[in-house]
């Protein structure tokens, strides 16, 4: 009995995984998101592997084509900053830095509130209770001034170049609230299915139950605010840089934007095509995460 329900649980399964990539393949803004996502990924591995420069290289201002403007010489097409930093190369290995702020945050956020969320949902009783009491003390906490705390108390980690991990752990420390409360709402829906019901009357532990048919079913909004997780962290990490309180030796959006700031007026394009590459990269997850959003919907299927 339980070999048989579990071969048909499998077969449904597959069956909402495909009926969901056919709808995200109809949908036009995912698909527009994932180009700009992959663009954004293969640009940051030009930066890794190909970039005509280091990152927080200042060889232009000993080569004498220190604040070129851009479109004027092919080996630098987006210009270089008055310091000799080449615009393009930055932008590049910015992608690299700020891609990994993004992803790395989330997958570690993410790790937490499911456990958290798993744990506050399905146990229940007085450490369910302790557990989402805790959640909310983190969801209401101000993450942004935080940080930047953090960022301030912790110079010797800056100092030695370990401020964009500073960055990765405090922006997952404080994310994952959000993840523990979609889970545990969706622990809560599930496990009163007759699915559930049906494993726990065949003697199934818990442990089985909750990772073997809970968790799989909780997957499509979790994956959803996974994309959109990605476009927070980095904004928030190109705010924080821009501020003055991110690694000063890490190639970053917000570095670029900050020291273009300073010279906006007469070497726009130091920090104008920075902020295009943060528009489009958030745009690119947020679109994605509207496509998934739509494709992972059940109500909306097929």
């Amino acid at each position: 009995m339980t070999e048989v329900h579990e071969e048909k649980y499998k077969r449904r399964s597959a069956g909402q995984w495909a009926v969901a990539w056919r709808r995200f393949k109809r949908n036009k803004s995912g698909l527009a998101g994932s180009a700009f996502v992959g663009a954004f990924l293969i640009l940051a591995l030009y930066g890794i592997f190909a970039a005509p420069y280091p990152g927080r290289s200042f060889a232009c201002l000993y080569q004498g084509c220190a604040n070129l403007p851009p479109f004027q010489n092919w080996a630098h097409p987006l210009g270089t900053e008055t310091s000799g930093i080449d615009v393009w190369s930055e932008i590049a290995h910015g992608a690299a830095g700020d891609l990994y702020v993004g992803v790395a945050a989330t997958v570690i956020s993410v790790v937490i509130g499911l456990v958290v969320g798993a744990l506050a949902g399905y146990r229940g009783g007085v450490a369910g209770s302790l557990l989402l009491g805790l959640t909310q003390v983190f969801f209401v906490l101000p993450i942004l001034i935080i940080i930047l705390l953090f960022a301030k108390i912790l110079l010797f980690l800056v100092a030695a170049g370990l401020g964009l991990n500073l960055i990765v752990l405090a922006l997952a420390i404080f994310g994952w609230p959000v993840i523990a409360f979609i889970a545990r709402g969706e622990i809560l829906r599930i496990r009163e299915l007759e699915f559930v019901q049906a494993s726990r009357a065949l003697g199934a532990s818990n442990t089985r139950i909750l990772f073997r048919h809970i968790v799989p079913n909780m997957l499509s909004p979790i994956i959803v605010i996974a994309s959109l997780s990605v476009a927070g962290n980095i904004l928030t990490e190109v705010i924080i840089s821009f501020l003055g309180f991110g690694d000063a030796t890490a190639s970053t959006w917000g570095n670029l934007l900050f020291d273009g700031f300073q010279y906006v007026r007469s070497s726009w394009w130091v920090s104008f095509f920075p902020g295009i590459a943060v528009v489009l990269c958030v745009l690119g997850f947020n679109l994605l995460g509207d496509g998934l959003s739509d494709a992972l919907n059940p109500r909306l299927r097929e």
